[in-house]
Formats: C-alpha cells, structure tokens, sequence
C-alpha cells in the first residue's frame, strides 16, 4: 500500500469519536484565502461524505449563530488545521464558545496543530475544554499529542493525520514543464527564509500571490455576505458559492504544482498537497517547528518527500535532518 493510502486510511480512527451515519453541526469552516484549510476543509467534507455523517449545518467564523438549538444527540465537529493555540484568537474563541455553549452535545476538535506561546494561556484553553463532560481532541503531531495528553487530562485525546489526506490521490492536471517552485510562507509562522532573495521571482509564491487581487477580493466579499446573511437568518448560498469557488482555487494550485518537477516548501500544505500529487518536494520547517514535527510523525515514509530545517543550497543534494 503507498504510504499516503496509509495516512488516508488512519483518518478511520476518527470513527471512534464521529461514528458512521452521525448528524453533526460543522463549525469554523475556512472562508479565507489560505489553500491549506481549503484542502483540509475538502478532506473533511470527503470524509464525512465517505462515513455517511449528515451534515445538519455548516457555520464559518462569521455566520455562527447568536442562538442554537441543536438536535438532540447530535456532535459539534469544529474543523480541523493550525490555528488551535493563541496566534489566531478569532477560531480558538470559536472554538471555546462552542465548548462552553453546548455541555450536553458531544464536542470534535478535528487533527489540529497547538500552539500557545504563552503557558497561562494554554492552561487557561485547557480549563475551558477540560470542562466539558464528553470532548473529544485529535492532535496532528507526536510532540503536541504527548503535551495535550497532560493538558486536556479530562478530555479523549487522539493522534491523528490532517484531514487533507482524505484526499489521496490528486492526479496532476498539468505537464512538469518547469524545474523547482519555492512555495514559501510569507506570514507570521515564516521560518528562516532569507535565501528566498536569490531566487527568480517567477518561481516563488505563496497562497496569497497564487490568488490574485481580484480572486482574494472575492474571498473578501463573501465575508461580508456571510456576515448579512447571519443577520437574515441563513436564507444567502454564500456557503454553496464558497465550495464551487474553492474548488477553482484548489485546482490552481494543483496545475501550479503539476507545472514543476520539485517542489519546495515551507508551507505544511505545501508538502502536503505534494504528497497527494505523489512528487518530489522539500520540506523547510516553519517558524515553531509545526512541519518538522508533522513530517518526523507521519509523511517521514514517503521516500519522495526530504526535511531539511533550512533551504538547502542550489549545489548541495537534500538530505534528511
């Protein structure tokens, strides 16, 4: 079996806490402009489309309804990535309002990455989830399942793949024409990247130079329609518009990978989307450790996949570190 038909297959284990056939409320889906939600977002949707899971409603950061009356027996299901910690307030207050909200449901935080720069505010989260008399956490790396286990000690912990890899495979779509895209992050997690100033320009990108102007403006828009539509009570296809256009975006990205023959990246998804296009790639590692961690628990058996903690020079083969 390929080793991402492997990872594709763990995801299973989520069954344990989101049984086949379950009703579930989906919070925090990703309306921005980053395609690695947007991939995780895919895989979640494909996973609950797989199980059988029903979908009763599907909720974004701006959309969350001031007041819920959830089925009875339903699960709370809160989407899954890298902003679980205290670098993006606005999903861990989601996430936290809909513990606090809803006692009596069953809560999911799909596989997230933690990452709290301070410890009293780790501990602060913790109290707040271990509060909950039936959550269930699933963490995406090694390191940060072991801490959790000690933090959220009242609440089922899980290791566990990105949600991504229920996507495998993803054919190319383009011919490699191309020799090697640095495909390198360029926000707040942005590790050493300084050997990016040598590069051709023609070369580089990253999610928010992939996507247009026009295209991101978009995504800005529909912020604002999901924001009205809240107000009208859910009645705007602002989600329906949402996954047709996400699905163009996606596509982008995919014929932009399937243009070249390597890959480098400092991006998770980045190597991420390499994986499940089967290609050669780089990982460099982002700015708190969050790729190498993900790498050294799961993708390390992909043999076309290499780690290195900075950019390797042009002369030098990678290796692993």
């Amino acid at each position: 079996m390929h080793p991402m038909a492997e990872l594709k297959e763990k995801l299973s284990g989520i069954l344990e806490a989101i049984p086949a056939g379950s009703n579930i409320y989906y919070v925090d889906y990703p309306l921005h402009n980053n395609g690695g939600d947007m991939l995780i977002m895919k895989g979640t949707e494909k996973f609950f489309k797989d199980y059988g899971i029903r979908i009763l409603a599907r909720y974004n950061l701006f959309d969350f309804p001031e007041h819920l009356k959830p089925e009875p027996g339903s699960i709370f299901v809160l989407h899954g990535g890298g902003n679980f910690g205290d670098l993006y307030v606005h999903h861990q207050e989601i996430r936290e309002r809909v513990v606090k909200q809803f006692p009596s449901h069953r809560i999911v935080v799909m596989p997230q990455t933690i990452y709290f720069s301070s410890e009293a505010n780790y501990d602060r989260s913790a109290a707040v989830f271990n509060a909950h008399p039936d959550l269930h956490l699933f963490v995406r790396d090694q390191a940060g399942y072991e801490l959790a286990k000690r933090k959220f000690n009242r609440c089922r912990v899980y290791l566990s793949p990105d949600m991504a890899h229920q996507l495998w495979p993803i054919l190319p779509n383009t011919k490699e024409e191309k020799e090697r895209l640095y495909f390198l992050r360029t926000d707040i997690e942005a590790g050493d990247q300084s050997f990016s100033a040598d590069l051709d320009p023609q070369d580089c990108r990253d999610w928010d130079s992939l996507f247009t102007h026009a295209e991101s403006r978009v995504t800005h828009h529909l912020t604002r329609f999901c924001r009205l539509d809240k107000k009208l009570g859910g009645s705007l296809p602002t989600r329906l518009f949402w996954y047709k256009y996400t699905d163009y975006l996606i596509d982008k990205a995919v014929r932009l990978f399937g243009s070249y023959r390597e890959i480098h990246t400092s991006r998770l998804h980045g190597h991420i989307l390499a994986c499940l296009m089967d290609k050669p790639h780089v990982l460099i590692d982002n700015s708190y450790g969050k790729n190498s961690q993900y790498y050294r628990t799961w993708t390390y058996v992909f043999s076309k996949a290499k780690l290195v903690q900075e950019a390797p020079d042009e002369q030098i083969p990678v290796g692993i570190i």
